[in-house]
């Protein structure tokens, strides 16, 4: 079954899939589109491989340079006094609040090119970081921080959630700094993420904010664990719209978590 179209003028890419049963819900998986924050799951990809693989210590100090604390936009680390941070500092801060001045110190670290070399290697044909956070973009500079198809996130999420990914040291790292996010306003919204439930679902997700783009893409554990990618494109004076499509498939991702539900297969 393929899921019903949000009415124009969203556009929304899409995938769910279940482990167990590797049954599917999508609409238009292929779709490129901005993927604001989300991107940032390649970021904290690249220092989970590096940490795993000793290259990288979780105690090394990382330097906030100006242009890092003056971007402003989503984080806390900015208005904080300290300028030096460990790299288990900065990347609790991109996967909790998606700090963008922890963004950028990271990508410095580790480099753009290695962000999209990994990727590559992951098996993302079209999913990728552009370019570091910028508070504002111009002619010389790409349009956009990261651009992707919910296909490739889902594909990715599901080797994470498994422990495939880069090995189940890094794809545990992943995991444990998914599940620190604050933001559960989109597809989680409709999720019951209740830990302390008896059927507690738990929800590891990254969130993505920009000017016409909402995006949301994790790994939920209950009953069944389940990956999901939705990013919704939109206009000026659409994004009630696309929020509401984003917590539309959280309230599949719950059932498909919970229940068995009705056998999909992908668009």
């Amino acid at each position: 079954m393929t899921a019903d179209g949000p009415a124009a003028p969203v556009r929304v890419g899409a995938m769910v899939r279940r482990l167990d049963d590797q049954r599917v819900l999508s609409l238009d998986p292929g779709l490129v589109l901005p993927l604001a924050s989300v991107g940032k799951l390649l970021l904290l990809g690249e220092v989970a491989r590096r940490l795993a693989d000793g290259t990288l210590a979780p105690d090394q100090p990382v330097e906030l340079l100006d242009d890092d604390r003056a971007l402003g936009g989503t984080g806390l680390l900015g208005h904080l006094a300290p300028r030096r941070w460990t790299v288990a500092d900065l990347t609790t801060a991109v996967a909790a609040v998606s700090d963008n001045a922890a963004t950028n110190a990271l990508l410095r670290l580790v480099t753009l090119d290695a962000v999209q070399e990994l990727a590559c290697r992951s098996g993302l044909r079209d999913t990728t970081v552009h370019d570091r956070i910028r508070a504002a973009r111009g002619p010389g500079v790409p349009p956009t921080f990261a651009t992707g198809t919910a296909h490739d996130l889902c594909t990715f999420l599901l080797d994470v959630a498994t422990g495939s990914w880069q090995g189940q040291r890094a794809s545990g790292l992943l995991r444990g700094w998914l599940a620190r996010n604050t933001d559960r306003t989109l597809v989680a919204d409709t999720i019951g993420h209740d830990p302390w439930s008896v059927e507690g679902v738990q929800v590891m997700n990254k969130t993505g904010t920009d000017t016409g783009v909402r995006a949301d893409a994790g790994i939920v554990v209950g009953r069944y664990t389940v990956v999901y990618a939705v990013v919704a494109a939109f206009p000026s004076g659409a994004e009630r719209a696309a929020v509401g499509e984003l917590r539309r498939w959280g309230t599949t991702v719950d059932r498909l978590a919970r229940t068995h539900g009705q056998r999909s297969t992908s668009s």
